[in-house]
């Protein structure tokens, strides 16, 4: 830690521009999902990219390190400093702006600091739609979604952010600026150094702007809660829909019964979308961009052929765009659920479509055997093949032994998803919780490309050390 870098970076911001008191530093060097707190020297707040830049330089001069930060919503711990608390925290949050909208090109220019529904409501009132959308879309910033590669609710349809990103500008770890802030979509000239950033997880520079792909506003839209008796009825439904309208099948997401039960024990005012007792529902959505198309007829005739088929046992239709919200708001209320619960294990894979029944049902047997209090409470977002392969215990543990129980259950987890060609993080990157498991999993010729590629561009590894790899 160089108080010379320190000094140096007040005297660039100035008032205002950094934090350095411990309490005020808190909401920044908090853990979103564990609460543990960090330390850290200081909190830069940038609001140029020439301040970001400046502050790059000086760090790589007095090799300090640098975490970039934006919301601080992720969930593996890979925008805090690590436990020692030695890198400052360069925090995007005022570099906020969204630049510009073209309307013929369905582009948006913004900063990286943008809050991802600000970046949302800008672009509906212009008519257009940005599907990128998650629970924490009130707090996140569009830095850190391009850092993650973030995926949500949309992906099915719109693909995760590697595919909503055309463009970005970014300081890179010796303090220069590449900026590729093109508008094109077809651009075949050599390396894409802007896609190389998006998923870095904040280890080879700092997003500070991007532009962004734009899509028509959905008109309309068809939300309905469906029960299904088993993991492989809900593929097979997700199949009928998308050989009947791919073109309009927005989300497929599945939420067992265990996870709907918890919400209803911890979150308050909330309502069971349906009839309890199946053991998984899937919350559907169409949407379309033209008030012509049959979305009701076409949920009808998949339906009607899933009921036959024994695929569907209950389903209940939103009349109402908030009734539709009521449905989300169940969804998205699971992991705080969980929280409340406590005792509580996560995963964030990915399987083959082909794999996930009998993975649910395999990994189940494993993992009570090991521990018959264990409650598997999966949700996610299973048209993608992504899982939210969470549990808790029922039992009374020390901390001690339930830190030992939840080793035990990752290798058997990691296990079976490595088994079937998946992965071990779907959507929330690795940061520093995933770091061991990823260096056991990798091939040993993607992790040594993946650390050259870092000593490339940061020799002095001075930018988010620690995260992703050592």
């Amino acid at each position: 830690m160089s108080t010379e870098a320190l000094n140096a970076i007040r005297n660039l911001l100035g008032v205002g521009g950094y934090i350095d008191d411990a309490s005020a530093m808190e909401p920044y060097l908090t853990s979103m999902r564990n609460r543990h707190i960090v330390t850290s020297p200081l909190i830069a707040l940038p609001s140029t990219t020439q301040h970001v830049a400046e502050i790059v330089k000086i760090c790589r001069r007095y090799r300090q390190p640098i975490v970039p930060q934006g919301g601080n919503t992720g969930l593996v711990d890979g925008g805090i400093p690590m436990t020692q608390g030695q890198e400052i925290v360069v925090n995007l949050s005022r570099m906020n702006k969204i630049r510009a909208l073209d309307p013929i090109g369905s582009i948006m220019t913004v900063e990286a600091g943008a809050i991802l529904k600000n970046v949302q409501d800008a672009a509906a009132d212009a008519g257009f739609l940005f599907p990128l959308s998650m629970a924490s879309e009130g707090s996140m910033q569009i830095g850190g979604a391009i850092g993650t590669n973030a995926g949500g609710t949309a992906v099915l349809r719109y693909g995760t952010m590697r595919n909503l990103v055309l463009g970005i500008e970014a300081v890179l770890p010796n303090g220069s600026v590449v900026s590729s802030l093109k508008k094109l979509v077809k651009d075949n000239t050599g390396y894409n150094l802007s896609q190389m950033l998006i998923g870095s997880e904040g280890t080879l520079g700092i997003v500070t702007v991007a532009t962004l792909r734009l899509f028509p506003a959905l008109r309309q839209s068809f939300t309905t809660v469906v029960a299904v008796p088993s993991a492989k009825a809900a593929l097979d439904l997700f199949g009928a829909f998308r050989r009947e309208g791919a073109e309009v099948l927005t989300s497929f997401e599945i939420m067992s019964l265990a996870a709907l039960r918890l919400v209803m024990k911890h979150i308050p005012g909330v309502r069971f979308p349906g009839q309890d007792g199946a053991p998984y529902y899937l919350l559907i959505e169409l949407g379309a961009s033209s008030s012509a198309v049959p979305l009701s007829a076409m949920f009808e005739n998949v339906a009607t052929a899933g009921i036959e088929k024994g695929q569907i046992l209950d389903a209940v239709i939103a009349e109402s765009a908030a009734q539709a919200r009521q449905f989300w708001h169940v969804r998205e209320h699971i992991p705080e659920a969980l929280r409340k619960q406590g005792n509580r294990i996560h995963f964030d894979i990915a399987l083959p479509l082909e794999e996930i029944a009998d993975f649910l049902v395999s990994t189940e047997t494993l993992i009570k055997a090991e521990a018959p209090d264990i409650v598997p409470m999966p949700f996610g977002h299973i048209g993608d093949g992504n899982l939210h392969y969470n549990m808790y215990a029922t039992g009374v543990r020390s901390a001690e032994d339930f830190a030992v129980l939840k080793a035990r259950i990752q290798v058997i987890v990691f296990g079976e998803v490595d088994r079937r060609q998946g992965s071990i993080s779907a959507e929330h990157g690795i940061g520093l919780e995933r770091k061991a498991v990823l260096a056991s999993i990798k091939s040993p010729i993607e992790l040594e490309l993946m650390r050259r590629i870092k000593r490339a561009l940061d020799p002095d590894g001075i930018m988010n050390p620690g995260k992703i790899f050592d």
